[in-house]
């Protein structure tokens, strides 16, 4: 799992978003090992793929994912 691509470990927090969060914490740790092997500094992701695409719901996941350490943009 730490040899991820960061696509890859964003396609799974997808998969989690989805699936009530089953797993997210997980892919986060993945999704930051990722990011810091491809020098990212930030995750993008498409809003249209989330399970609450509303701002709320995008604010709600930017605030998630910046206490653990991941800054969070939205495509588009």
């Amino acid at each position: 799992m730490t040899d991820l691509s960061l696509n890859d470990a964003i396609e799974n927090i997808y998969a989690s978003l989805i699936a009530d969060n089953v797993g997210l914490e997980e892919h986060i740790v993945a999704l930051k090992a990722a990011m810091a092997r491809e020098g990212a500094k930030e995750a993008t992701f498409e809003p249209n793929r989330l399970a609450q695409n509303n701002r709320q719901g995008r604010k709600l996941m930017q605030s998630f994912f910046k206490k653990r350490g991941v800054t969070v943009v939205f495509a588009g």
